[in-house]
This record gives C-alpha cells, structure tokens and sequence, in this order.
C-alpha cells in the first residue's frame, strides 16, 4: 500500500544522505521529488510545499553542519504529512452517533460520490462498525437511477439484519431520504444510512439534485466516498462536491490496492476535509479509521 509515494520520500532521503550538497545538487534532487510526488497523485499545490519545506530544511542544515540532514528532512516531512491531515477536524462518528440519542432524533449520514467509486459497500461496512457498537440502523435507498442499486443494498440489509427503506426506481430520490428518516424516528432507530446515486461532478442536474437531498433532510454528516484509484480525478470530484456539499469527510476504497498513495493528502489538504476510513477489502471488516500518524510513519518505512 502506497508504494509509490514511500518510494518518492525513501529516493529523497537516500540521495541527500549520500552526498554533499552544492545549490545544484538540491534543484536536481529536488525536481526529482517533485515529479515524483506528482507521479504519484499528490496534488501540485501539496507537491510545491512538501519540496519548499524540504528547501528549507536542507538550507538551514548547509549553514549548521552539526545537524544531520536526513533526520532533519526526516523529522520536517513527518510533521509537515501530519499537519496536513491535522488541519481539519477529526470526527468520531460513533461518539456523534451517542451524543445524538439525547436529542431523541436520528443521526443521518449521506453518502455520496461518483458512479463505481463504493458508496454501497461503504455503507454496508459502516452499517456493521454502527451495530457492533451496540446501536440500530435503518438504511435508505436514495440511489432510483442505477438498476440493480436497490437490490444490492437490499442484499447487504438482508445480511447484516437490518431494515431498509425503498420505493420504486425513477422515484424522488429525496422523498425516499426523508421515509428513511421518518421510518427512525417512528421505530426510535439510532441512525440513518443514506445511499445515493453515484453522480460524475460534471452532471450539474444530479449534483443539483444531491443538494436537493441535503435541503430536505438536513443530514448530520455528509460522506464523501472516492475510489483511491481514481488517482488525480479523485482530488476533482472532491473539489466539485465540495462545492455543491460542503461534505464532512471522506472515505477512500481500494486503499489496499492504491500503490500511489496520493489521494488521501491531495484531497485532505485541498478541502480541507478529514479522511475518515480506508477501505481495505472486500469484507465487512474491512473499513479501517484513517490515522494520519500511522499514514505518514507508512511512507518512512
């Protein structure tokens, strides 16, 4: 996992250890760790100001030779990874879940996200995360437009036990959110979880009809699901929806399968927005929270 950009950070720390270094060696070495932050999906504006923090680091170390340059970088980019996914407010969701039932109103959550990019797997995953913890969940199939979307959340309702909410497809996607809602709260159901059809950013109707959904039912948070390799158009859809969403956080698939890796710090950086979890297989189980320190200790491997 994230081969590629624990490869760009293990070239860099590698070429500055093994060499003294005059002003032309940094630009080379440098430009080297730029493309290959770029190479490796890391969004320009975060590639510019890893390598101008990396400039800093290896200038103020040529004026103090007692430093150690390479624990120096070393130390620099760690904080600098970790800053960047620390900017944004971590957000405990079961924490929010229980805060919540003292309200007496379900806790709504909506995914959203373009077309293949797993919302309807993350749902079932976060789906049991919720019931192991000791709380009940409705979910609602909001997604009218793809045939077999119904189906295949009523098969991951089925398996994991709980209630599912559904109309007929073509029906007001925001109609069926707000049965879901009313189903909780008649039946005391701790949380709602809302399935929605995917959407490329490019389709103004159905982005306009997601803000639609928000309008209506008011949902506590809203999830940005993106598929890690999807590589740079990840970072697109996540700017597009975060101008029709204002989403809360995001939830990136595939991660077991992203060699790259950067995903996750172009699209946390960019929004400003949390990644919540990874998804990392196929089962259940597989929906890990995101831990900015264990993500950025991963690339120094």
């Amino acid at each position: 996992m994230f081969d590629g950009l624990k490869s760009a950070v293990s070239n860099l720390l590698s070429e500055v250890s093994q060499k003294t270094l005059n002003d032309s060696d940094v630009d080379d070495i440098l430009w080297k760790f730029e493309i290959s932050l770029l190479e490796n999906d890391v969004a320009q504006d975060v590639a510019q100001r890893l390598v101008s923090n990396v400039r800093e680091s290896i200038i103020d170390t040529k004026i103090n030779r007692s430093e150690d340059t390479n624990q120096l970088i070393y130390d620099k980019l760690m904080d600098l990874i970790i800053k960047i996914f620390s900017s944004s407010s971590k957000i405990d969701i079961i924490k929010s879940i229980t805060d919540a039932k003292s309200t007496g109103e379900p806790y709504l959550i909506l995914f959203i996200g373009v077309n293949g990019s797993g919302k309807t797997t993350s749902i079932a995953k976060l789906t049991k995360i919720i019931k192991d913890n000791g709380l009940s969940v409705v979910l609602a199939s909001a997604d009218t437009h793809r045939p077999g979307a119904i189906e295949q959340l009523t098969e991951h309702a089925n398996r994991l036990s709980v209630k599912i909410v559904t109309q007929r497809y073509g029906a007001d996607p925001a109609a069926v959110a707000r049965d879901g809602v009313l189903y909780a709260k008649n039946h005391k159901v701790d949380v709602v979880l809302i399935d929605t059809a995917g959407r490329m950013q490019i389709n103004k109707n159905l982005m306009e009809e997601m803000a639609k959904i928000i309008r209506v039912i008011k949902p506590n948070l809203k999830i940005l699901v993106c598929d890690s390799l999807a590589g740079n158009d990840a970072l697109s859809q996540a700017k597009e929806f975060m101008s029709y969403t204002d989403f809360n956080g995001a939830i990136l698939t595939k991660a077991d399968a992203d060699a790259k890796g950067g995903a996750a710090l172009s699209i946390s950086y960019i929004t400003g927005k949390p990644i919540l979890f990874l998804g990392t297989g196929q089962d259940y189980n597989d929906l890990d929270l995101f831990d900015e320190k264990v993500f950025a200790s991963t690339l120094f491997q």
